[in-house]
Order: structure tokens, then sequence, then C-alpha cells
């Protein structure tokens, strides 16, 4: 396990959204590097930045069509070694987010693999051998070529699925993992991870990354391909993460990955949280938060003692947080994200409280999720400071709102969003019990009415942590004594002999003694 991931707090860099500096109303690498040490001066010391690879842009760059050519709009190669240059001088590590499951159909592997005469890159991608058969559960893509056969797809039709093999194959277009297509194909994204570590990148998000293997319902086949790469990135890269977006930490830890992100589909319950009628961050008492302790605890046991389950404020791919949080329970939701185990993830602009651009026309396949992509509200100039280009050139609408919250209003504001996080992150970074590695405990599961109480604990240190989002106060039992806080927000919480007393709305960090 990397030493670094032990205080890593990630920033999401949604990169055609963050900063554009020649005007053409698309974010670039140089804006990255412009704002660098607005990210560091948060505290932030990791970035995620989505797919910047050269891409027909069907679905947002998650349509590849060369792994190892930065995508132009945004810079070169050697833009995108000197942003990794920069964050590195400033102590902050960079991720970028790899595709291994599929190709964009303008990728020249693809282009190869739809020839009638075999060459290296038959293989490269599913296919059926008749035009006339599919595979249920998939889309395809069929009569696009001389071949004969329909080709599976991973997600869009522009989005064909690469080769990993079958952990079950029944039919003989089936190929088994150990076949040369599938083997050639994992070696192949091997290279790309190997050009980009070479190159100065800290480690890989893995998009869909239990996706790979096809029949393989149990995971087996797919957790046997990552341990491959894991075992290639110990002799190679003993130092790069591997983050995944899984969803299950029983098999992606397995596998080899460092951490394993709660996703707002699934099982994890995490949007009992963030992103429902009522989320248990709301006023109303309706919220329930004890199905997600529930599983938590499930996943944390399952994960082992070296696997880290990541929580995010949200990402590309969900409605902003601000949508469902509203006002002062945005602060305690932060204040969950910052105290938990794991390295918490903070998607551009939530740290301002950015929020989702309602009724856009989908742009690059966002659809539903266009209104999370928006442009980044950097201060009160010309589209917000995110572009000097016309309005009507911008990549995606800005918020309309002419009080959107802005960078330059919450630096000012002693009390904002923005300088809380910024607090939050100092405390994480000073007290090692609110690190990745701390143990947790929980006291109180966050059940309607009743707060969300729990211990965080690392190398003699001890925490408590108390969210009581509800306007009515709580109560719950406790046999030791509450030291000075840490932080609060709101009201502090009353002890009195073995009880405490929380108020409605209210937040707060304990030392136990």
């Amino acid at each position: 396990m990397p030493k670094w991931l032990d205080n890593a707090v990630f920033y999401e860099i949604y990169p055609q959204s963050f900063l554009d500096t020649n005007a053409d109303g698309i974010g670039d690498f140089q804006g990255i590097i412009q704002k660098l040490d607005y990210i560091r001066d948060l505290g932030f010391n990791a970035l995620w930045i989505n797919p910047c690879f050269l891409s027909p842009f069907g679905d947002a760059g998650y349509d590849v069509a060369d792994y190892c050519t930065a995508a132009p709009r945004y810079g070169t190669n050697e833009d995108l070694k000197r942003l990794f240059a920069q964050a590195h001088s400033r102590g902050i590590r960079v991720l970028l987010d790899l595709v291994p499951g599929h190709t964009s159909v303008e990728h020249p592997w693809f282009r190869e693999s739809m020839k009638a005469e075999q060459n290296p890159y038959t293989h490269r991608y599913v296919w059926t051998d008749s035009i006339w058969e599919s595979l249920e559960g998939y889309g395809c893509l069929r009569g696009i070529s001389p071949r004969d056969g329909s080709c599976l797809l991973n997600f869009f039709s522009c989005q064909p699925a690469l080769n990993y093999g079958f952990y079950q194959p029944e039919k003989p277009w089936q190929q088994s993992t150990e076949d040369e297509g599938p083997r050639a194909t994992l070696e192949a994204m091997m290279d790309v991870m190997r050009f980009w570590l070479t190159m100065g990148c800290d480690g890989f998000r893995v998009d869909m990354a239990g996706s790979l293997v096809k029949n393989d319902p149990e995971g087996l086949g797919t957790i046997a391909l990552w341990q491959k790469v894991r075992a290639f990135l110990d002799r190679e890269f003993p130092d790069a993460a591997l983050i995944s977006e899984w969803g299950e930490p029983d098999k992606s830890l397995r596998g080899g990955f460092h951490m394993d992100f709660l996703l707002h589909f699934g099982p994890s319950h995490y949007n009992d949280l963030f992103r429902c009628p009522d989320p248990f961050f709301s006023e109303g008492g309706k919220g329930d938060a004890s199905a997600f302790v529930a599983k938590y605890l499930e996943s944390r046991k399952a994960a082992g003692p070296d696997g880290l389950i990541c929580i995010p404020s949200g990402n590309h791919d969900m409605d902003r947080l601000a949508r469902w949080v509203k006002g002062d329970q945005q602060f305690l939701a932060f204040l969950f994200l910052m105290t938990m185990p794991g390295a918490p993830f903070v998607y551009y602009g939530d740290e301002i409280g950015m929020r989702h651009v309602e009724g856009l026309t989908s742009v690059e396949g966002g659809y539903a999720r266009t209104g999370a992509r928006s442009p980044m509200q950097w201060d009160n100039g010309v589209n917000a400071g995110f572009s000097a280009a016309p309005k009507e050139k911008l990549y995606i609408p800005q918020d309309p709102d002419p009080a959107r919250p802005t960078v330059k209003a919450g630096l000012a504001d002693a009390g904002s969003l923005l300088n809380q996080i910024k607090a939050l992150i100092a405390l994480r970074q000073k007290n090692p019990a609110l690190q990745s590695r701390g143990e947790i405990r929980f006291l109180v599961d966050g059940a309607p009415g009743q707060p969300l109480v729990y211990v965080r604990a690392f190398g003699g240190q001890r925490l408590l942590v108390i969210l009581n989002p509800c306007r009515e106060a709580a109560r719950f039992s406790l046999e030791e004594s509450l030291g000075q806080p840490l932080y609060t927000f709101g009201s502090p919480a009353v002890q009195a002999d073995a009880s405490v007393s929380v108020p409605g709305v209210s937040g707060g960090i304990y030392p136990l003694v």
C-alpha cells in the first residue's frame, strides 16, 4: 500500500469544466496548473482527473480513441507531463482516469478489429461469430463492417467492449481469459499504465473495474485479472495507487485495488445519506443512516485491515450534492466526509456549494448528468471567471443565478462552506485518528430522529464524532467523558453523567478522556 494514501484527500477535476485559459469555452491542462495553489491551499494533496485522452467525446472522454495521446482540446502530452511535475512540486499526487473496459469506435484497435481478415486485433474486442447473434444483457454493434459478427457494447453504442475473455465460456466465440486475444488485451492495457506512470502520474482511478471479464457472476475471473495488474505494479511502480469504481470491496480489494468507491448505485446505501427525497443530511428527521451503517460495516469487514473505502461528495455521474443537501446540512455532510476512514473525494465545485443546473440539453453524453458538469464558478467576472470565450461557446451553460456561489466569495467569508472544509481538512491532517487508516466504531447509527455518532481511533488517539442534522435535539448514552471539542458546527454537545445532549443541526469532534 503506497504510504501517501494514509492521509490522502482527493479533489476530482472534470477538466473540460474547470478553467479555460485559451478562450475556446473548454477547460484545459493549463487551467488546472494555474489553480494548483488554490487546491493545495485548501489542503487537498491528491487529484483525480477525469479522462483526458484523445476522444471523439461521445461520452465525455470515456470513449477513448488513443490511450497514450492527450486530447488536443486540453493540451499536449508535454502539458500533462508538466501538470504532474507542477503538482508534485506542491506535494500533490495525480491520478488519471483509466477506462479499460471499452474504447471509442474510432480507436485504431477497433478499426483493425472490424476487418474480415485475421490480424493482431481480431480478438481485441468481444465479437460473436455471426452478425445474427448477440449476447443477452449486452447491446451490440452489427452490420458496420465486412467482418461477420456482432460486437458487444459496454455502455453507449460508441463504446465497443474490449476482450478480456469469459470466465465460463459457453459458445465457440467466447474465449477464455487465458486465450491469446484476452491476454494481449491485458498486456496492452498494462502498457498504457506503464506509459503514464513513467510520464509521472501517481496511479489510476479505474472506470467500471468490475466489468472486464464476461460471464463472471462471482467476479472471480475479474479478480484474478486485477491480481495480475497488482503484481505488475508492485514490480515496476510500487508507489502507484489503484482505486476502483466497483462498489464491492470484498472483490475489488481482493483483486489488488487499494481503495474502492462507494457508489450511488448498488448495495451501499450511499444515496440514503445525500441523494434521496429524505436524505440523512436534512432537518426533517425522516432521514435514516442505519442501513448505510450496517452495509458499511459489512463492507469494511470484507475489505480487511489493508482495504480502504472511499466516500465522495459526488462525481460527474451524480446530481450535485447541493441539489439534495441544503444550507447548513452541507456543513454537516462535509464534517462526515472528512472524518470517515478511507480517502475522501471532493468533486470540483462542491466545496463552494455549486448547484445542479436544471433543464440542460445533454452535452457529450451527459444526459441527466449534464447539470452536475457545469463550469466552475471562480468569481463575479465574465463567465464566473471560467473562460473569456463568448457565453454561447461554453462547454456547458453555467448556473444563471446572479447569486451563484463563487470561490472568491467563499474565500472572503470566514464562515463559508469553503473555509469550513479547509479547516476540516487541516484538522484531519493533524489527527491520525481521522485519517484513512483510523478505526471506526459506531455508537449511534442515525436511525430516523437519531444522530450519527462514531469513534475514530488510531495509535492511542480516540475522537468522537457527533452529527445531528435534525432540527430537534437528540440524546445518547456515553460512559466516557468528552474533552474540549476540536471542532463544532452549531451549538456544542453537553454531557451530564452518562448522557450526551446534542442540539439540533449541529455536529462536532471531541476527544474521549
